[in-house]
């Protein structure tokens, strides 16, 4: 039974090898041929097979624009599949990560977090709030938290944009007054980085640095006293080594 179950492979394999050298020299390729056969044959098998077989120049045109889409096809679903594999890994911290901003409604949470922003991009020495950024969403985060903290007089806010040399000063002003809710005529005039002149600027989504000034030392202060809190708290050694 063995002997016969292993003559009818082989004459099955046979077969098989006859249609896919026909398949081939008609200039088919391997995927093709497999999709001929209606079953599993390895392409390294289909290559020994069809190892003697010399293509046309038109057939191995042809192969070849059919790889090099099937290679395009698959690079597109490969990044398409990290793609999405990275968007859910994000996706897991954002979860993780939601319920804080719910925290921020409490006032001394929200004066901590404007306290850290202020000590990364605030200027310390002034004696009034000075903060800068290109990014339009940290300017945002900025002043919706001192908005939150404090009892504002929107009059003493003033907002110095810091630009290239060929940038658009009246659309860019514009920008930053939707972004900040501060009227024009509490812009001062721009400043020109004057490195930039005469030099064409590469990324043309950026929007130059927004530097918002409060006029309010009891604020500035009350900040820095916060900031002073955090590091004589988080200097001490309980929290070394962590």
């Amino acid at each position: 039974m063995d002997i016969i179950y292993g003559t009818m492979e082989l004459m099955k394999s046979q077969e098989l090898k006859t249609v896919a050298i026909q398949l081939r020299k008609r200039g088919k390729t391997y995927a093709e041929i497999q999709a001929a056969l209606g079953t599993e044959v390895p392409k390294s098998t289909l290559s020994y097979w069809c190892s003697g077989i010399v293509l046309s120049d038109k057939q191995q045109e042809r192969i070849d624009r059919i790889k090099h889409a099937s290679n395009v096809k698959a690079r597109a679903a490969a990044l398409a599949a990290i793609y999405k594999k990275r968007s859910e890994y994000l996706q897991g911290f954002a979860e993780l990560n939601k319920s804080i901003a719910s925290l921020c409604e409490d006032e001394r949470l929200a004066k901590t977090a404007l306290a850290i922003l202020y000590l990364g991009e605030g200027s310390k020495g002034s004696g009034k709030i000075t903060f800068g950024n290109a990014n339009p969403d940290v300017i945002k985060l900025f002043l919706t938290l001192l908005r939150f903290c404090y009892k504002l007089d929107e009059a003493k806010f003033r907002c110095t944009l810091q630009c290239r040399a060929d940038q658009d000063i009246k659309k860019l002003e514009k920008f930053w007054q939707d972004v900040t809710g501060i009227p024009s005529k509490q812009f001062y005039g721009a400043r020109i980085d004057p490195r930039s002149i005469g030099q064409p600027s590469r990324n043309t989504a950026y929007k130059g640095v927004c530097r918002i000034d409060y006029l309010s030392a009891g604020i500035f202060y009350d900040i820095m006293s916060v900031i002073d809190v955090l590091f004589v708290e988080y200097s001490l050694p309980k929290y070394m080594g962590r």
